[in-house]
């Protein structure tokens, strides 16, 4: 006799209950709801619509005013370190303007430990930044500075990362490249969660979608 087995999805990251509130104004309302991993999640919303708050409390970096979230299967809490690595790009990354691209990355990785010399390079080569790696950040242009950001995300191999509109400043070629590379680490069983306003980025590259909009989170694909 044949099973119905159903298998169940297994969940990168879980939301249960959470609710955030900054005084009196609700910036996401309570919601239960799950990534899944290997995916691409793309988060849509305009400015000030929970997007960026709801990033920063998966990586441990807000605490919900109610609820749960889960990462990996590990409860995440404020400013823990995960058991589970986290590759986050959220708002503009704080590099120093005087250092090379490969030393700000250097710099970055001694605070885990969780990078070689080799990972911070290969993470630099697969953003096509190897020919810039030893000029000064102050030299980069937008766009450099940006894909050196994402190679800060993906530097420690983390098995979820988290992308607040990492297209922004690209060229063509560089949205092209991005694009690819981040299929790649889809492909490689790596969970990415992306926010963009870039329609074609959410419906080249996304596997799921949820919408924003007042705190108000629902799947739209």
């Amino acid at each position: 006799m044949m099973s119905n087995f159903i298998k169940q999805p297994e969940y990168a990251v879980r939301l249960q209950d959470i609710e955030k509130k900054f005084g009196n104004v609700t910036a996401i309302h309570s919601v239960s709801l799950g990534f899944e991993k290997g995916k691409i999640i793309g988060l849509i919303g305009c400015n000030g619509s929970g997007k960026t708050v709801l990033m920063k409390m998966i990586c441990g970096l807000m605490r919900p005013t109610h609820g749960t979230i889960e990462v990996m299967g590990n409860l995440v809490t404020l400013n823990k370190r995960s058991e589970s690595p986290i590759g986050a790009i959220i708002e503009t990354p704080g590099f120093i303007p005087e250092y090379t691209g490969y030393r700000n990355l250097k710099f970055l990785a001694g605070i885990n430990n969780r990078a070689s010399n080799d990972d911070v390079m290969q993470a630099i080569e697969s953003v096509g930044l190897a020919h810039d790696a030893n000029k000064r950040v102050s030299h980069y242009s937008l766009g450099m500075r940006k894909r050196l950001g994402i190679a800060q995300a993906i530097m420690e191999h983390p098995e979820i990362i988290i992308l607040d509109e990492p297209m922004n400043g690209l060229d063509r070629q560089g949205v092209a490249d991005m694009r690819t590379m981040f299929l790649k680490l889809r492909n490689e069983g790596r969970t990415i969660i992306l926010a963009s306003h870039n329609a074609l980025d959410i419906d080249v590259l996304c596997d799921a979608v949820y919408g924003i909009e007042n705190g108000y989170i629902s799947k739209t694909r």
